[in-house]
């Protein structure tokens, strides 16, 4: 934005729009009565909700063996979609910890729809370790609290383990990041309230914010503490979650590529993610004005960036495999790309390498529904890389007498459409509660005049967007 001043040619992110406008915009939604679109949304993800729900305590009460599981696959969809929902949580943390850092102002109008993605993500991929445990009302065996099973204490070698400290750290840093940034617009949606239970709600958790200098100063200092925190965050869980393949001897998973190959694919995800529920919000909420051109550019052009690492990944692995002159890790990668499951290896491939490429061009960046479906194929194919490392590495073993195949089974499918809608349905529920924009934020960014000041006083002081906003 310091370019946008040196610059006066280049165009301000939000245009058009005054202050109080942007607080009529973005709290807009927030009044009277669900749309007919949100509901179109939100029942069917309620439905598929209900379904994991029901195929859930279905497995709990019979028993993992409900699963496709054999002797030789002993992980699966399970672990494919634990994966897979971690690595969706990491771009909120990237949007809003590291690029708030960096002072990339375009991350304002994203920031907050992604640090909820974050949190719900992170849900739905703590469920499926606590399923897999089999016995799951005995989870907290793996908390290491003084216990009165004498010297019985969880392994802390088991990258398992590390999952769950890594994972809780997570959670609990980006839900207190995503709520502190809240508290503004909470107040915000407060002053705008009739009295009521809801305006009740809204001044308790906006923790009797006044908008004095003093408070915004205050609020200026934790968030930008709180970023500093998150953003190792985004390195250390999937580093973590990777380890728990390349500890183990496993050909084609105990690779030292795995933790900067699985941090680049959970960003590439989760941008793909975001970019997905930011262009549905976008046309259902008539936030144009918010979510421009220039925003899916930048992060069409990220999803470029890591797309070629992951893509760089890949060959890495096979040129590792071949330069090794391991005869099980090259049959492992050859079985991949030309053996019985080269289909989802070939999937994966078109969707997280191909795909992206068509970014390139800017007349599809400004195609927005077609920029919509390309996300779907990047989301659709990191699924399929979870599965194709998880699987692929593990149905032929050493000998081939141990040689098994896998096929997911209606429960299995059943709890994946399951965390989709306990997804889609925490998403919805937030759209329609709680501001899905950063209020305070955006206004530092508009480019009325009533705004200028802002620009002028970040360049001087240093300041964040939201506080120079507020005191323009």
């Amino acid at each position: 934005m310091h370019e946008a001043l040196m610059h006066p040619g280049r165009e301000a992110l939000i245009q058009g729009r005054s202050l109080s406008q942007v607080t009529e915009d973005i709290c807009r939604p927030l009044d009277g009565r669900p749309t007919l679109l949100w509901w179109a949304g939100f029942l069917p993800a309620l439905a598929l909700l209900a379904l994991g729900v029901a195929a859930v305590g279905y497995q709990i009460a019979t028993g993992i063996g409900t699963w496709g599981l054999n002797r030789t696959i002993g992980w699966a969809f399970d672990i494919t979609n634990f994966v897979f929902w971690i690595g969706i949580g990491h771009a909120g943390t990237l949007i809003s910890a590291i690029l708030f850092l960096f002072r990339q102002r375009w991350r304002t109008s994203v920031n907050r729809a992604a640090e909820a993605m974050t949190l719900f993500a992170v849900m739905c991929a703590g469920l499926f370790p606590i399923i897999h445990m089999g016995r799951p009302w005995l989870f907290f065996w793996i908390v290491p609290y003084p216990n009165t099973r004498g010297s019985l204490w969880i392994n802390f070698r088991s990258p398992l383990v590390w999952d769950f400290f890594a994972i809780g750290t997570y959670f609990t840093i980006s839900a207190v990041f995503w709520y502190v940034g809240l508290i503004p617009d909470l107040a915000t949606a407060r002053d705008r309230t009739k009295p009521g239970l809801r305006r009740r709600i809204y001044e308790i958790f906006s923790l009797g914010w006044n908008g004095s200098y003093r408070t915004w100063r205050r609020y200026e200092i934790v968030y930008l503490l709180l970023a500093g925190l998150a953003t190792p965050l985004v390195v250390s869980v999937h580093t973590i979650v990777s380890w728990d393949f390349a500890t183990s001897v496993i050909p084609g998973w105990h690779a030292t590529i795995f933790p900067p190959y699985f941090v680049a694919g959970a960003i590439f995800s989760g941008m793909a993610m975001v970019l997905t529920l930011m262009l549905v919000a976008r046309s259902t909420m008539g936030l144009q004005a918010y979510i421009t051109e220039r925003h899916v550019d930048v992060m069409c052009k990220l999803i470029i960036l890591t797309s070629g690492i992951v893509g760089l990944a890949y060959a890495t692995e096979f040129f590792t495999a071949l330069y090794s002159a391991n005869q099980y890790e090259q049959f492992v990668f050859k079985n991949r790309a030309l053996g019985p499951m080269a289909w989802a290896y070939w999937t994966m491939v078109s969707c997280n390498v191909i795909t992206p490429q068509f970014f390139w061009f800017k007349a599809v960046r400004r195609r927005f529904g077609l920029v919509f479906v390309l996300t779907l194929f990047v989301n659709v194919g990191m699924w399929f890389e979870r599965f194709v490392i998880v699987v692929s590495s593990l149905h032929r073993d050493y000998l081939p007498s141990s040689w098994s195949s896998y096929s997911p089974t209606s429960i299995e499918v059943a709890t994946l459409l399951g965390s989709l809608g306990l997804f889609f349905t925490a998403f919805l529920l937030f759209c329609r509660f709680v501001p899905v924009i950063a209020i305070a934020e955006v206004k530092g960014v508009i480019g009325t005049p009533a705004a200028a000041p802002a620009h002028a006083a970040e360049v001087r002081t240093g300041q964040t967007p939201a506080l120079a906003g507020m005191e323009a």
